[in-house]
């Protein structure tokens, strides 16, 4: 009896010794810092991960994280210095550096995000506030958004924590002055189109009137060649009529009646009212094409008229 007796108190001393020793350690994680803090005051700070020890039931351990947290913030509606409000939407990166101050101020991560979301907004409205539309939305972005940075980051290291960056996630105008945005584009847009319309439409006109004058230049020089070449021709057949009546008057005269027979009485019922001693047969009368008496000799006939020539 007293060996059992015996057993089960060093069993249960040793089961005390066991769960003492267990309570007396904890583990600090790599992405965590321990907070040892006895009867509710603050003792130290493990930042080392790996084991370490504490009084049991006396001190208790506060992890914090020691990595990048996040801070997300609702989107706002804030006045530009030229009068054009905005509708901004913002977010934070923030990390703790002093544990202490950290768990003294704001206690936990939700606690820290409910006292620096005020601080951003603040920061954003004070900082955007002073800004034109065209500096937030195109030219100066990268540096107002590290002006809210620095300004959050002095308010935030009140609490232990280091603001790491800020961004504007988008900053847009109002619904209905964005729709007015968009219709004062398209308005810009549509004019742009039809002034290079008019531009183009101007663009082919001349070019059609060029080409039409140079085409009418063209034609007007080559009707004039025409004119000039057929006038030569023409020049050139009446000099060789005439050096042919001088040679053979004769000859030229009968070849000049036959072309007239053959022009004047073609096939066909062809009739002609003239006197029988006319002229105009006097081969039919002889064929050598002699003057019957009483009749007056006629010229000869003359060579055919030149066209007029071209000016040059």
């Amino acid at each position: 009896m007293r060996l059992g007796f015996a057993g089960g108190v060093l069993i249960v001393l040793a089961l005390i010794v066991l769960i003492i020793g267990y309570s007396s350690l904890f583990t600090v994680y790599q992405t965590r810092q321990a907070l040892v803090v006895r009867l509710g005051n603050p003792l130290r700070i493990e930042t080392q991960p790996g084991l370490h020890v504490k009084v049991p039931l006396l001190d208790s351990v506060i992890y914090v994280d020691k990595r990048i947290l996040d801070l997300e913030n609702s989107a706002q509606e804030i006045l530009a210095s030229d009068s054009k409000p905005l509708i901004v939407d913002a977010f934070a990166r923030y990390r703790v550096r002093d544990p202490l101050l950290f768990y003294k101020t704001v206690g936990t991560t939700d606690g820290a995000n409910s006292r620096l979301s005020p601080l951003l907004s603040s920061a954003v409205r004070r900082v955007l506030g002073d800004a034109t539309l065209i500096q937030v939305v195109r030219d100066q972005r990268e540096d107002l958004m590290a002006k809210v940075r620095q300004q959050m980051d002095t308010e935030a290291q009140n609490f232990g924590v280091e603001i790491v960056d800020v961004r504007i996630r988008r900053a847009d105008l109002p619904a209905q002055n964005s729709e007015a945005v968009y219709k004062r584009m398209q308005t810009d847009r549509e004019r742009e189109a039809q002034e290079f319309t008019s531009q183009g439409t101007q663009k082919a006109q001349e070019i059609r009137a060029k080409a039409d004058r140079d085409a009418t230049v063209i034609v007007a020089e080559a009707t004039s060649k025409g004119e000039q070449t057929r006038g030569e021709g023409d020049a050139e057949r009446n000099r060789i009529f005439a050096e042919a009546y001088s040679k053979d008057p004769d000859f030229f005269a009968f070849y000049r009646s036959m072309q007239a027979y053959e022009t004047g009485l073609p096939e066909g019922d062809t009739r002609l009212v003239v006197r029988p001693d006319s002229e105009f047969f006097r081969y039919f009368s002889d064929p050598k094409g002699k003057i019957i008496s009483g009749q007056t000799p006629a010229a000869p006939p003359a060579p055919p008229p030149a066209a007029p020539s071209a000016a040059r």
